[in-house]
């Protein structure tokens, strides 16, 4: 007799989620009732360090990623890092437990009531099934729902009861859901680029998701065109080393007006140019420029405040862009202004990534999350690999620590450097254990100011002398580090930063570099 845990399993393993990411409890137990040799079920100590590892995992493998998370209790400390996927367009199917159906009615004990609500609106789909027989079905179309662009999370509450329940087999059935967009306006985009006196080309992480990395590239190459990098980009779509690389658009009206001006022509694919942190006055665009936007969902296009607007997805777009007219000759825009010199004398964050960039090995891959450290990232450590970053698209905190671990799983034998500020490294501690369980060649490297340095600078915009709670002095990260069975090494001079960070990268484990830099202002 086939049970409903049988035709899920032979389902989870026709689409190639053999590996499951949870923390388990009671009412997910008989889900994993002669757990299959081929499957491999990746514990995390709490769940949202769950959901950023399924996250890290399924953006870096392009395929959706099983969790497994416990009724209420456990999805609602999931949350934000299942807001994070949501941005981040990550597909994961979330499965939850539910207590048994016979006894839903009375409330009992570690149920959950609404639950196909509560994860809302961060799910593109939720479904608690009538019946037992359905639970197959219901999953099959999380994934495919989870995989169609705009990708991202699905959920289904399953009751406990359920996954001995018979069931007829799930024949399991393949979804195409590629946007190529409307040829017309296409074209028309593919002579304003042909026609422009200067054009410029602002990519975002849908080039990355996409796999346009090429097309990225050959599109800015042919129209001799500037390109710069969206706002709250969460991948790098452009290799940041070429030449016509121009830098990152803030994500402020004044200053991407100000970025942006003297091009007549801008072209912004995989990202919306309008993702602002902060209020502003004035257009949106500089004066006599026509934007054109591609993205894959209908959302983001239709709220866009100026420009038109193709919905694609953004290989399918570049290539077309390829075949349309071919330009004038233009002179190439003139270079990026070089970063300013270093301070050598003090240990700063911009001294700490300027070393990694010169240390870190072939190859390796960046994990960010130290957000007061990111405009130092942009000047001083160039990503300039196909898939070589990954960072949380929410501006939630909890993601990368987690993330680099499912990313390193995805891309074994790789190495994975994680920045992480030393708040956001709190939010997910935890992530050190599954690391050190699953010996994953993970350098944590803790961007250690000693305060939410974030906050301090936004204060200043709200005329905040000093912001408070955001002081965080006697956090030990060693300790922290070695009591989960990670090597950890703490430096707070520039004298020994070399050395702690070519051993870290050099261990085919984890290790933990604490780096005590200068506080900001």
């Amino acid at each position: 007799m086939t049970t409903v845990r049988d035709a899920t399993i032979a389902l989870m393993r026709a689409h190639g989620m053999t590996r499951i990411f949870g923390n388990p409890g009671s009412t997910e137990l008989p889900m994993f009732r002669d757990f299959p040799a081929d499957f491999d079920y990746v514990l995390g100590l709490q769940e949202s360090v769950v959901i950023g590892m399924a996250d890290g995992y399924a953006q870096a493998t392009r395929n959706a990623a099983l969790v497994n998370l416990h009724s209420s209790a456990g999805t609602g400390h999931a949350l934000g890092n299942l807001f994070t996927a949501y941005k981040n367009r990550t597909p994961l199917v979330v499965t939850a437990g539910q207590q048994a159906r016979g006894i839903l009615p009375y409330e009992p004990f570690l149920y959950a009531e609404g639950a196909t609500e509560f994860p809302r609106p961060f799910v593109k789909w939720a479904c608690e099934p009538a019946r037992a027989e359905d639970v197959p079905h219901a999953i099959a179309r999380a994934y495919h729902v989870a995989m169609t662009p705009p990708c991202g999370p699905t959920f289904v509450s399953v009751p406990v009861d359920d996954w001995d329940r018979p069931c007829a087999p799930l024949t399991p059935r393949r979804v195409a859901s590629r946007a190529a967009g409307d040829p017309a306006l296409i074209a028309e985009i593919a002579e304003a680029l042909a026609s422009a006196r200067n054009p410029a080309l602002v990519y975002g992480a849908g080039v990355a998701r996409d796999g346009a990395w090429d097309a990225a590239i050959a599109l800015a190459e042919r129209h001799a065109a500037a390109v710069w990098i969206a706002p709250f980009a969460a991948r790098n779509p452009f290799p940041e080393d070429h030449r016509l690389f121009r830098g990152f658009l803030m994500p402020m009206r004044d200053r991407i007006r100000e970025a942006l001006g003297g091009h007549d022509v801008i072209v912004t694919v995989g990202g919306p140019l309008s993702l602002y942190h902060v209020d502003g006055e004035g257009p949106h665009l500089p004066d006599g420029a026509r934007h054109f936007l591609c993205v894959d969902d209908l959302g983001s296009a239709a709220c866009a405040p100026a420009g038109d607007a193709v919905v694609a997805d953004a290989r399918s777009f570049l290539s077309a862009l390829l075949d349309g007219p071919a330009p004038e000759a233009r002179t190439p825009p003139p270079p990026a202004p070089p970063p300013p010199s270093l301070d050598r004398t003090s240990l700063t964050d911009a001294w700490l990534l300027a070393r990694i960039a010169a240390l870190r090995p072939a190859g390796s891959i960046i994990v960010e999350e130290a957000p007061s450290s990111r405009g130092a990232m942009h000047d001083r450590l160039p990503i300039t690999l196909r898939d070589g970053f990954y960072t949380c698209a929410s501006g939630g905190l909890g993601h990368g620590m987690p993330a680099a671990v499912g990313i390193a799983l995805a891309r074994p034998g790789e190495k994975v450097i994680a920045i992480i500020g030393d708040g956001s490294a709190m939010y997910a501690i935890q992530a050190l254990w599954s690391a050190a369980d699953r010996r994953l060649p993970i350098s944590f490297v803790i961007v250690n100011n000693r305060r939410y340095q974030a906050l301090h600078g936004f204060g200043r915009l709200f005329g905040l002398a000093k912001p408070i709670g955001t002081e965080l002095p006697g956090l030990d990260f060693c300790a922290i580090a070695e009591g989960q069975g990670v090597r950890a090494t703490r430096v707070d001079n520039i004298a020994g930063i070399d050395a702690a960070l070519a051993a870290s990268f050099a261990a085919d484990h984890p290790t933990l570099v604490d780096v005590q830099v200068a506080q900001g202002a």
